[in-house]
């Protein structure tokens, strides 16, 4: 058999590369078979007997023949990697226990989103395991601004604090770290941002992404780390005799936490942390842990198994509401409080604040579409779109960002000034192939910013605001090169070719035997031909629902999101025929039907392709 070339399943006839003669889309994308090698999809087949669609899907995403048990059913016996291999695991370990065993107050430093929250969390929920209690202190984004600052330590010290413990924050905060030495605290880092080649200088920085870490763990979210730090913790108390008159907790019941934090923060779900996330899933699923179990109920979602859904669409918004425009410590308090009661008021809190933050973000995403819309940065070849408004929450501008990125497919820098106290703050979201991390490394260290930092796809910054311009043409200078890497990156990749009759239930539930889904395991994609748009709906939010119905009459339910002034959106509430639509299933469980929807990602007219 051919490359690219169908056995058997779902296919249509005519699979090629560049298949269905589309060079651009209504979105200005390419379209194109995701590459397999055949010898290894015939290998899943007769090893694992797959379907072949299933097999080459398994395939594209670089699973090779002897891996793709480990990928359809991680363990983490298998997977786990040894704490030891992190750089200064050990020392972390070791300085935590030995200050836990000298009875010195510990307090825990967290970064305000939720996978903060998840990595603060797993500490409180090991330290209470062992009688103990650990503090929390989560910096307010407006008044503190983002990751550790002298003025937090001073105040951790007064309070009584000896050891403080960083999460998702800390690998970059050399200058504040260096004070809270001075004023004898003792520090260790717990990270996995980009950081400098020198690191803070402390009792231990552990973060798989710093220079001369070898564990090989650098996709894992700040949750996975921590969690890793607690086989650690656990192994260290173990040999100083900890558990001699105790239970060694079992950290396996924490794993739902660790798989909010990489799903959250948009991890990519490979090896081990496709493990701990695909594991910690099923955890979750059991609706243990009390504040989310109460974050669920006020979301209005039914309990059940968790998706990777739930995590970045439901529960996610609802606790990173707290850190952008509420109290920054709520998300961590919900996560690791075990009183009902109070998990209720904090959900409740919680999902009000996500109502406020969505108005505000609302408003922020039009005004900035619009000035961006007037400067022509959109479509006039620059490689980075960087945009500003006075006062717009900097709690929503990581979030704009990502909704113009998405928008036009390319890094999108939001920055919201700040007309009284005369600082900007912002923050950036990228394509694959920019490392916009990176880019805000190096403004740093040219003086464009007062503060910077973050990994290849997001990235944060402090400045000041006559200085805008000069980093939007230093950023575009800067990731030139990486535009057509990037653009060479930006296909719309199809897994299955199939028609509207075949988009089934079981179809979706063979497929989602490769969940959970996320960087470097993409959810897989389906592609209609010829295929017309009918009773057309615009809904609230410019989002587009209809049936796509093919020439055999057979048709399947779908919505396209956030595209009603789009392109894409016209050509569907114009009921337009002969269209090719590439989406993903989803799940339609409404009053228990067990049915399928299309969720659109593009659309194609071939009588417009080149």
């Amino acid at each position: 058999m051919a490359d690219g070339a169908p056995a058997s399943g779902p296919h249509k006839e005519g699979w090629a590369p560049g298949f269905l003669d589309v060079s651009r889309s209504l979105s200005g994308r390419a379209w194109r078979q995701r590459p397999a090698e055949a010898s290894v999809v015939r290998a899943h087949m007769q090893g694992l007997g797959l379907s072949e669609p299933l097999a080459r899907a398994l395939a594209a995403r670089g699973v090779l023949a002897d891996q793709g048990a480990d990928f359809l059913e991680p363990t983490l016996k298998r997977l786990f990697p040894n704490p030891s291999s992190f750089m200064d695991m050990d020392a972390a370990a070791a300085a935590i226990v030995a200050a836990l065993q000298a009875g010195e107050s510990i307090h825990v430093f967290a970064d305000y989103d939720v996978d903060g929250a998840s990595s603060a969390a797993l500490l409180v929920r090991w330290f209470r395991s062992l009688g103990a209690d650990l503090p929390l202190y989560v910096p307010d984004r407006l008044t503190e601004g983002y990751g550790p600052s002298p003025l937090a330590f001073d105040r951790l010290k007064a309070s009584g604090a000896d050891l403080v413990i960083t999460v998702d924050c800390g690998a970059a905060a050399n200058e504040a770290i260096a004070h809270a030495c001075a004023v004898g605290l003792k520090v260790v880092v717990i990270d996995h941002h980009m950081m400098r080649e020198e690191p803070p200088q402390c009792l231990a920085v552990v973060n798989p992404n710093r220079p001369g870490d070898t564990s090989g763990q650098g996709n894992l979210a700040a949750a996975g780390v921590v969690f890793v730090l607690l086989a650690a913790l656990n192994r260290e108390a173990r040999q100083q005799g900890l558990f001699a008159d105790r239970a060694e907790p079992d950290i396996r019941q924490w794993l739902d936490l660790a798989a909010l934090g990489a799903i959250c923060d948009v991890t990519g779900l490979t090896g081990f942390n496709r493990a701990l996330t695909g594991l910690g899933l099923k955890v979750m699923s059991s609706w243990g842990n009390p504040g989310l179990k109460a974050l669920l109920a006020v979301a209005g979602a039914e309990p059940g198994p968790a998706k990777s859904n739930h995590a970045g669409f439901i529960l996610g918004p609802r606790i990173n509401a707290g850190g952008r425009i509420g109290r920054a410590d709520l998300g961590a308090r919900l996560l690791s409080t075990d009183d009902p009661l109070e998990a209720r008021a904090l959900a409740e809190e919680l999902d009000a604040l996500n109502i406020a933050r969505r108005e505000v973000e609302r408003e922020v995403t039009e005004t900035a579409t619009r000035r961006v819309e007037a400067t022509g940065q959109h479509a006039d070849g620059s490689a980075v779109v960087v945009v500003s408004g006075e006062d717009w929450h900097p709690g929503v501008v990581g979030i704009v960002a990502g909704r113009l990125r998405e928008r036009w497919r390319k890094p999108v820098i939001v920055i919201g000034v700040d007309a009284v106290g005369g600082v900007a703050k912002g923050s950036g979201r990228s394509q694959p192939g920019m490392n916009l991390g990176r880019a805000i490394q190096a403004a740093w260290r040219e003086g464009l910013l007062l503060a910077g930092g973050g990994h290849a796809m997001a990235a944060g910054l402090t400045m000041r605001p006559d200085g805008i311009d000069a980093l939007r043409d230093f950023l575009n200078g800067t990731m030139a090169d990486e535009q057509a890497d990037a653009d060479a990156l930006d296909w719309v990749e199809v897994d299955a070719l199939i028609e509207p009759g075949a988009a089934s239930r079981a179809l979706f539930e063979d497929f989602e035997r490769l969940a959970p889904f996320g960087p470097a395991n993409p959810e897989p994609l389906f592609a209609l031909h010829g295929v017309q748009a009918r009773e057309p709906v615009q809904m609230n939010g410019g989002h587009v629902r209809c049936r796509l119905v093919g020439a055999d009459g057979a048709s399947v339910k779908a919505i396209a999101w956030r595209c009603a002034d789009l392109p894409t959106g016209r050509a569907l509430l114009a009921g337009q025929s002969g269209l090719s639509v590439v989406g993903r299933l989803k799940a339609d469980d409404w009053n228990g039907r067990k049915g399928v929807q299309f969720e659109i990602e593009d659309i194609a007219d071939p009588r417009m392709a080149s």
